[in-house]
């Protein structure tokens, strides 16, 4: 028996938390935050958290935005991925 696998739904629009990973640098925390705001102006600012790695040579963002729709999330994470600071966003 096979059983068809599919990916679970998103019913927009809905608070969205987005983990970004980067190399530490002075600009990663203004750099991603500016990307986010554009495709996600009223993003939740008080949810920013930062963390830094053990030996502080990468740090993660977790910003929680509101989803409107796939395409959205598709363009934010193609404009991050592209920011030359970030190597992972889940």
């Amino acid at each position: 028996m096979s059983e068809d696998v599919q990916d679970p739904k998103i019913e927009f629009p809905c608070d969205y938390p987005i983990k970004i990973l980067g190399r530490s640098c002075d600009h990663f925390k203004g750099t991603v935050l500016e990307i986010v705001e554009e495709h996600s102006p009223d993003y939740d600012r008080t949810s920013v958290v930062m963390k830094d790695s053990s030996k502080g040579t990468f740090v993660s963002m977790t910003v929680t935005i509101i989803a409107t729709g796939q395409p959205q999330l598709e363009a934010l994470h193609s404009d991050l991925k592209n920011s030359g600071v970030v190597t992972m966003v889940m």
